[in-house]
């Protein structure tokens, strides 16, 4: 039984189609089909579903799959492990996060950078359930998400902080003069926020109708980058968590007005994988944040924000 197999077992769950796995192992779609036929011959079980394109594997390939996905897990930890003990950390350590909790990641990856600067990493924006399934699957080895809202499934969990929301808005409109705002008063504002399907935003639906309002945002869009774009050019006002502030700051003519801090907040959080092979980058990162005041940092930052308003 070859590792060579294996990674194309692998490849074809990610992609779900033979050609573009062939592709992405870098072999002909022959030569990827006859290395699946040979891992099946071996272990004499079948592993994908038979038909004229790829309908997914059998429940003995699903099997199979796993301990794939295991080996080649094992196999990234082998090289890391080996080139640390040969004098420095390297690799690549992919991190999946959602939209909201990406303004903070900087405040994670820099000071690992700073201790290991042979190390490399790939950020991508994900939802949370995307991060729970990839981390399952080894596709990521560590996720930056909410930690008590979605079901995580079976994880490690490492908070952060906890997200305190506040109010941008334009300096000379109707709110502009406040030092505060109610959740009521804010559903009535022109506003733009991040769209129903993202946590988020269900998380603020939730805090209005505690306030027993309800919103209807003139715009809304899955990017915290187009949600302040949208802030400046048409006046618009939004609700923001304070760790977006680490990365936007407060845009040209907007005034940030605090908000009362709901019954219930929520922690943004390190999740790794609940099942071995833990990735020896990933267990450094949380080394490495365990020595940090991250929520402290992000508290810091609001305070001097705050203080040439108030």
């Amino acid at each position: 039984m070859l590792l060579r197999q294996m990674e194309y077992l692998v490849a074809l769950a990610h992609e779900q189609h033979f050609g573009r796995a062939a592709l992405a192992c870098h072999v002909t779609q022959p030569a990827l089909s006859a290395g699946i036929r040979k891992l099946e011959s071996e272990l004499r079980v079948q592993i994908v579903q038979r038909g004229q394109r790829f309908a997914g594997f059998t429940a003995e390939g699903a099997e199979v799959l796993e301990w794939a996905q295991r080996m080649i897990a094992e196999q990234e930890q082998l090289h890391s492990t080996l080139s640390s003990m040969r004098g420095g950390l390297t690799g690549v350590l992919r991190i999946g996060a959602i939209p909201t909790a990406l303004t903070a990641a900087s405040l994670v990856t820099t000071p690992l950078h700073l201790r290991h600067p042979l190390v490399r990493f790939s950020l991508e924006s994900m939802s949370s359930r995307e991060i729970a399934t990839r981390l399952n699957d080894f596709d990521i080895d560590i996720g930056m998400t909410y930690v008590d809202g979605d079901p995580l499934g079976r994880v490690r969990v490492v908070p952060l902080y906890r997200e305190r929301y506040l109010f941008l808005t334009p300096a000379d409109g109707e709110f502009g003069a406040r030092e505060s705002i109610s959740w009521a008063d804010a559903a009535r504002a022109p506003l733009c926020l991040l769209t129903p399907v993202m946590q988020n935003r269900r998380i603020l639906d939730g805090h209005f109708a505690e306030a027993g309002a309800q919103v209807e945002p003139v715009v809304e869009t899955d990017t915290v980058s187009a949600i302040y774009s949208h802030l400046e050019s048409m006046r618009l006002s939004s609700v923001i968590p304070h760790a977006w502030l680490h990365s936007f700051d407060i845009p040209p003519g907007a005034r940030l007005l605090t908000m009362p801090q709901p019954r219930r907040s929520f922690h943004v959080g390190l999740v790794l994988a609940g099942k071995d092979p833990k990735s020896i980058l990933a267990r450094t990162l949380v080394d490495t944040v365990g020595e940090l005041d991250i929520a402290g940092e992000l508290d810091r930052g609001l305070a001097r924000r705050l203080k040439p308003d108030f």
